[in-house]
């Protein structure tokens, strides 16, 4: 092979443009799902801006992104109620949530007990819209399940029983925490929930695409998607924010700790977007919600450290919070573990990633982009005896 036919011109007649790494400003595809605007802070799902969202409800959102419209009063009845009714694992995954360690990371829990539950389902191998549909709210409200089942597990507590008469953020924390929640924090972590619901085609959201145009079935796609968020530069940052600022503990150490930290180059978790150059969308609601849980549980110093962090950040490296920023000690004071963060953003996010790949499904092509090969060329091969 010449090296004239490894750079030959591509077929349109011109070179393809070099690439940015992480295929940042490449666009890979259309769709009617989700609309962000990076310059000037804007987020919307299927037209309907993220601020105006978040007065309604999940379940709402839920809909929203499986149907391509929000509900009137008795079609998000009939969607709430089966929510409510697949509330329920099979009994072989609730055994062998008994039977894991205890020291796995949740995710990972998360990623192979979703994978599994396909084995249950009769109609996995349908790919009509309307069983994509139901399997879509199956795992959603599955997913929580898994979540506070092993959280129990790993600390000797009886598996919760999800409550039929609670709404699904209202069943999680009280499944997760033991008692019912206060009106008003069950309603900030629906909202965060909402808030997390979809975010374009970022990395787990093209993953599930990417599963999806394979004609692969819709449990497959999510697991390639959990797989996807499990990774940090993903899905944990919220969980790395909250354990910088227990390890900052007291708000006057704030300003030393990050400048020391940014003198070492270290990075500063739960800042920058690689679309956002303004205030992301989702933090402004964020923030809110981390000053009024202070409120409440008395432990003001956590949105006193962010909120000081913020500050210096925006000053030193122009950089403004995403979401994982407040998320971070908004759950904290719920009384929420570190290690669920991501889980819980998997929690919300497959309502995203069900709606990606019930429109790929829709007009699909499988995905297969080129790579701009920049390795050897025309290299001799010789025998193993003569290398």
């Amino acid at each position: 092979m010449s090296s004239e036919s490894l750079t030959a011109p591509i077929a349109n007649g011109s070179k393809a443009a070099q690439p940015k790494a992480g295929l940042e400003d490449i666009v890979a595809g259309t769709s009617n799902i989700c609309f962000l605007d990076g310059k000037r802070g804007i987020l919307a799902y299927y037209g309907y801006d993220i601020h105006d969202l978040v007065k309604g409800s999940f379940e709402e959102t839920a809909y929203l992104l499986l149907h391509g419209v929000l509900p009137n009063a008795s079609e998000l009845a009939e969607f709430s109620a089966k929510l409510v009714a697949a509330r329920e694992l099979p009994k072989q995954i609730k055994e062998k949530i008994l039977s894991s360690p205890k020291n796995v990371h949740p995710m990972a829990i998360l990623r192979t007990f979703t994978s599994e539950l396909s084995f249950y389902y009769a109609d996995v191998e349908d790919g009509s819209k309307a069983a994509n549909v139901e399997k879509a709210i199956r795992i959603t409200a599955q997913l929580p399940l898994i979540t506070a089942y092993y959280d129990a597990h790993r600390n000797g507590r009886p598996m919760p029983e999800p409550r039929k008469d609670l709404g699904h953020a209202a069943n999680f924390l009280f499944m997760l925490l033991g008692k019912e929640q206060d009106e008003r924090v069950v309603k900030m972590f629906d909202a965060a929930l909402t808030l997390h619901a979809d975010h374009e085609f970022n990395a787990s959201t093209f993953t599930c695409r990417v599963i999806a145009s394979t004609l692969s079935d819709l449990y497959s796609a999510v697991t390639g998607a959990i797989g996807a968020l499990k990774g940090p530069l993903h899905g944990g940052a919220n969980e790395q924010v909250m354990r910088m600022l227990l390890k900052i503990a007291d708000p006057t150490r704030a300003r030393e700790w990050v400048l020391d930290a940014l003198a070492r180059k270290d990075k500063i978790m739960g800042f920058g977007h690689r679309v956002y150059r303004t205030e992301d969308p989702r933090a402004t609601h964020l923030r809110k919600f981390s000053e009024e849980m202070g409120e409440r549980t008395g432990q003001k110093q956590w949105f006193q450290m962010s909120h000081e962090i913020e500050g210096l950040i925006l000053k030193e490296k122009k950089l403004y919070p995403n979401v994982d920023f407040y998320s971070a000690s908004t759950y904290y004071l719920m009384g929420i573990p570190l290690d669920l963060y991501t889980p819980i953003f998997a929690m919300s996010r497959i309502t995203g990633w069900a709606a990606h790949a019930l429109e790929q499904y829709s007009n699909n092509r499988i995905i297969r982009p080129a790579a701009d090969y920049t390795g050897p060329i025309d290299l001799a091969w010789k025998p193993a005896s003569d290398r």
